[in-house]
This record gives C-alpha cells, structure tokens and sequence, in this order.
C-alpha cells in the first residue's frame, strides 16, 4: 500500500479531486492508467518510492523544491541506507520486501523523475499542487540517446548466450521444463524483437495464418494494434517449446494458452507476468556473465536488461542487410529515424572513410 499519512493539499484555485492526502491523490492520478497494467504497475512503483521517501524526510509532495529533486536524483543512483531501502525481488506483501534489488542506472533515474514529472503535472492540473519542481530538471538528450543506441549485444555475445541456454541443467523434469521455457522466451524475444509486457499478454489464439504464413497480432505501446510476422525458425522454436507442454506444434482453433507458461501443476497452463520475464532473462545473463570467456562480452552481461534483446533484434536485423523500413515495421517503431540508430553499419563506413582520407592525405591532419 501506498504511504498514507494526512496531508494537507496545496489547493490551487479549484481542486478537482477529492484527494485529502498525499497517497489519495496519487491513487486518483494511478487510476487514469488502470485500463494499461504495466504501465500502471511501473508508474505505482516510481510513485511508491518517493512517497517512502518523502514519508522518512517527513515531507510532502507540495514542499518538494528543486533540491529535494537533486537528492533523489541521487538517492535513486544510490538508495541509503541500503539495508534498509535494497533486497531481492518479492511480492510487495512479503514482510521483507524492499522498494529496490539494486541501485538504478543512469536511464532509469532518468526514466524515473520523467514518470513523477509527469504525475506532478497531472496534480497541478488538478488543483492539488501549486508546482512543478520536475519540470526545471535539465535534460540530457545527447548523452541519454547515446547509451540507448549502445543497449544491444553484438554477435559473439548473443552466441554466448545461446550457449549459456543450451548448457542450462537438465537432470529432472522441472529442470527441463525451465530450460525449454528460458530457451523459448530468448528465441521469441530475439526474433521478434517484442516487448516482454507483449510477451506476458499474449496466447496462442493470438497467432494466425494467412496464405501458408504465421504472424502474431499483437496489442502494442500506446494500444496500438498490429502484426508481427513470424519466421520458419521461430515458428519451429515454438513447436519445439508446445511439445514440450505436450501441445500439437502448431496452434489450433480456439487455443488460449499462454505463449509463454508458469512452471507450476501440470495440466495448468498459466501466463507469465512481465516481471517473471524480467527476472528470467536476468538470471540468464547472469549465468551467461559467469561462464563468459571475455571482458567485452562481461561488460555487455552485466549492464544487459531484457529490453536490451528488443534493441539487440534491431541491430542484428539491420547487419543481416533487412531494409531499414521493414525493421522499423516489424519492431513498430513511430519513426523510422528511431531504427536508423541501430544501423551501426552506417557508423562503420563513416569511420572506414576516415580511414580512406587520412591514407590520401599520406596521414597529415
């Protein structure tokens, strides 16, 4: 639950919630987004954590000033005391549990302070706030898009992780069960390059064939409906993940199973959210960092996330020479100038002409 001690609101000039307190009213503005669950449940986690915050500083929302937002800027880079704010990932009625598993990254304080920004607007534009101290963050865009370009694994990273998955122990059932699930996921992240939200959502009666070929009509950001097509390849990955649940390879008429399924009783067949997909793939980094041969791939491992396959499915889409236009189709990008940053093989002819240029000019500047 929400921090819920009484604060009194900054009223504007006409409140137009019915808020009391600090946790009402971030309630009321967490409600717009019911209708979209993962955005809902990121947006409560920011939300959460600023009220724990602010609760320990015995602050309110309406006496957040610019330097408050400066300290938990820093706060988020490096929560303190860390016993106290830092553990593993549990279910947030677990006794235990802890606002973060780990300090956050540069991308997400960034992500971070954008969401409560968002929300402080919202707020504002409903009388309860009289501020935005968010809106006077300076932004860094060029730097910020940068690391986004670099979020992939290059081939010999992605090969190590295929081997990493084929490694995976397979002594009892469970163990084979796990391993065909991970095995899956990876594939059917990799080459669709989908969001693991869309992974969680979907099932098999989502998957349809048109004219002898399969493609997955997928409910996307922003609602956006659309098809992603399918290959041969992952179509044969899926048979291989079905008969493995001891389904027919291919989907049938009316088939509501999950794509991706809990490891749980068998004869259930029960959807993954997107946070047990999360920590899948984080756990198989992890072993694929363990066993890695190289300090290049290690640096790759250690700062990998599952979305970082979504970019990874780009960039190798672009190198195998798929038409910039047709990448950006497939991974539903809203401009295409989005994709053209994972063509790193534009990046390589700059720097091969620069080359050329110094070697005409005898190598004088």
């Amino acid at each position: 639950m929400l921090p819920d001690t009484f604060h009194p609101p900054a009223r504007g000039p006409a409140q137009l919630i019915q808020a009391q307190s600090d946790a009402q009213a971030v309630l009321t503005w967490l409600a717009e987004h019911a209708d979209k669950p993962a955005t809902l449940a990121g947006y409560r986690k920011e939300a959460e954590r600023l009220l724990l915050w602010l609760n320990q500083r015995r602050q309110t929302l309406a006496q957040m000033k610019r330097e408050d937002v400066q300290d938990y800027r820093r706060f988020l880079a490096s929560p303190h005391p860390a016993e106290q704010w830092i553990g593993p990932a549990r279910p947030r009625s677990h006794p235990q549990w802890k606002p973060f598993t780990r300090p956050l990254s540069p991308q997400s304080v960034n992500h971070s302070l954008t969401v409560l920004g968002a929300m402080f607007s919202y707020l504002n534009d409903a009388g309860y706030l009289n501020g935005n101290p968010f809106k006077l963050l300076r932004r860094r865009g060029g730097k910020t898009q940068r690391q986004e370009v670099e979020r992939f694994l290059d081939a010999a990273c992605w090969q190590h992780l295929q081997d990493t998955l084929d490694a995976l122990p397979r002594d009892t059932d469970k163990e084979i069960r796990h391993a065909e699930r991970a095995r899956w996921l990876f594939t059917l992240l990799y080459l669709t390059g989908a969001r693991r939200a869309e992974a969680a959502a979907a099932r098999a009666s989502d998957l349809a064939k048109r004219h002898g070929n399969w493609w997955w009509n997928v409910l996307g950001k922003g609602d956006v409906a659309a098809r992603i097509p399918l290959s041969d390849e992952l179509m044969a990955a899926l048979a291989r993940y079905r008969r493995s649940l001891g389904l027919p390879a291919e989907p049938t008429s009316g088939d509501d199973t999950p794509l991706v399924c809990r490891i749980g009783a068998k004869g259930r067949r029960e959807p993954l959210s997107d946070k047990a997909i999360y920590l899948i793939c984080k756990e198989i980094f992890a072993q694929a960092l363990r066993g890695a041969p190289s300090e290049e791939l290690k640096n790759q491992l250690r700062r990998a996330s599952t979305h970082w396959l979504r970019h990874t499915a780009a960039s190798h889409q672009l190198e195998a020479g798929v038409p910039l236009l047709l990448v950006s189709q497939n991974l539903r990008h809203a401009s295409i100038q989005t994709t053209r940053r994972y063509l790193h093989s534009e990046e390589d002819a700059r720097h091969q002409a620069s080359q050329l240029h110094k070697l005409r000019h005898g190598g004088k500047s």
